[in-house]
Order: C-alpha cells, then structure tokens, then sequence
C-alpha cells in the first residue's frame, strides 16, 4: 500500500479507542486504519453488533494488522474502562450536565500529558446512527466536541476517530511546523550556471527577433533577466530550463524530436531518383 513502510519505526502507543456497539465490521476496519495512521494501536470494541472477528473489518483495515490482531471484545462499557484512569466521551450533541467540555486541541494535549504521567486513558465513540447513551457519556471523565457545522455535525465513525487521532499525533512532534520527511536538498545554482542562462535565452530570443523595437531591447533584456532570478534555481533547474530551450531552438512542431532530421535537412543532399528503365 502506498505510504506504508515495514523499515521504519512503527509506533503503537497512546489512549486507548473505545467503540460502542459499532455496526458494521467495515467501519471496525477503516477506524484501525485511521489509529494506524497516527500512532494509535489499543482498539477495544464493545458488543460488535456483527460479532468479532470480522472477514470485513480486516479488509477494511488496509494492512492495520496490529491493532486488528490486537482489538480486545468486552460485554459492557463498564468492562470496557475498567482499568483506565481517565476517559473522554465524544460527542456533537448539545449536552445538559456537569462535565466539561473540551476541544479536539484541549482533549489532545490532556491525553499526552496524561500519558507521559503513566496514566492509562481512552476516548469513547458511539454508534453510527445514535452516538453515545446519557448513561455511557455519564462513565467518562469529560466530554470532547469537534467544531464542525452545526446544521451538519454528524461525522462518520471513522472520521471521528482520524480527527481525535491526527491531534494525538500532533501533541508528539517537537514543532506545529514539523513534518515526517523533507525535500532532497539541492545545490544551489552558481552565478556562472545563471549567466549562461541568461545568455542562451537571449541568444535564442534575439535570433527569432523578439527584442523589437531594437530601442527598447535593454529594457526587455533587463525584464527577462529579472523573472529568471527571482526563483533562485538549483543547479538542475537551470539544466532543465536550457534543454527545454535547446529543444524549442532545434524542433519544429512540424519536424519534432524523435522524427528524424528536419524536413529540410532530409532532402537537401538528397540525390534524385533515376527511372528504373534508365538504370
């Protein structure tokens, strides 16, 4: 599967994810591949309605085969959360009650914290079509929301898992700006590479005429040589740039590379034909 990468380091840790009564065993999957994504590796399912395992859940998953293999079944939420120190309960409902709610952002950054304390934690989610009971919210610790539409709040099972997955993930990196990987570094052009630019592209615009009136060719020629180095090419840039002029200066759309000579080069020393009675 594109992306994923057995050489590099897998990481499994953080709360643990708690589906109420999931429906269906492809939303099962598609939730291990979204805790997969970010680093998230405890999946514990309480009463599957499909029953568990799941042929479908599997296949959904992507390849998450360490949270699949790993997801634990318990006959109630109560079960469910025995062990845990502390539990959000997500929710997109306006709630009337005396716990507290917080942002993804909020939730996250007291999951880490949390975390790093030894403390063992999770987040619960709700059926597909109902969410969480009053009676379930009532064994978490506090609520999380998600700041969505409000005429349009309902979010698929697996996209509220990714969303509270992607901001665990976040709380982890040394920098908001960070990413997993950067771009090959580059060498950056040298003066001589641009001024050969400069003069290849000139050469090949003055020869088709383009500095006209000739008055004003100082000030084209200073235009032009301002657009090209506002980029800052790299080295291999300026390469590319003066095969693509090379390549215009040679071809025709008429006589292209790959065609063989230009037309006018295939017939200029050409001999004529002699009549086969004549030979």
């Amino acid at each position: 599967m594109a992306g994923t990468n057995s050489e590099r380091e897998l990481i499994a840790e953080g709360p643990a994810i708690i589906l109420v009564h999931p429906q269906l065993g492809e939303n099962i999957g598609m939730v291990a591949r979204a805790m997969a994504n970010f680093g998230l590796a405890e999946l514990r399912l309480v009463n599957p309605r499909d029953g568990w395992p799941s042929e479908k859940a599997i296949s959904a998953a992507s390849k998450a085969d360490h949270v699949i293999n790993a997801a634990r079944v318990f006959a109630s939420l109560e079960e469910a959360v025995a062990d845990l120190n502390f539990v959000y309960a997500t929710t997109a409902r306006d709630r009337y009650g005396y716990k507290e709610v917080r942002s993804p952002v909020y939730a996250a950054e007291t999951l880490r914290t949390r975390f790093r304390a030894g403390e063992t934690t999770g987040i619960l989610f709700g059926r597909e079509r109902t969410g969480l009971t009053n009676e379930e919210i009532a064994l978490a610790d506090e609520l999380v929301t998600f700041p969505v539409n409000p005429a349009f709040a309902s979010l698929n099972l697996a996209q509220a898992v990714l969303l509270m997955s992607y901001e665990w993930m976040k709380t982890g990196v040394t920098s908001p700006n960070a990413t997993a990987f950067q771009a090959l570094p580059q060498r950056p052009a040298e003066k001589n590479e641009l001024q050969g630019l400069f003069d290849h592209v000139e050469e090949a615009l003055d020869s088709r005429g383009y500095f006209r009136p000739a008055a004003k060719k100082p000030k084209l020629i200073e235009n032009l040589r301002s657009a090209l180095t506002r980029p800052s090419f790299t080295g291999s840039e300026i390469q590319v740039l003066r095969g693509i002029i090379s390549c215009l200066d040679r071809f025709t759309r008429e006589s292209p590379r790959g065609a063989g000579a230009p037309a006018v080069n295939r017939t200029r020393n050409r001999r004529p034909k002699v009549a086969r009675d004549e030979q």
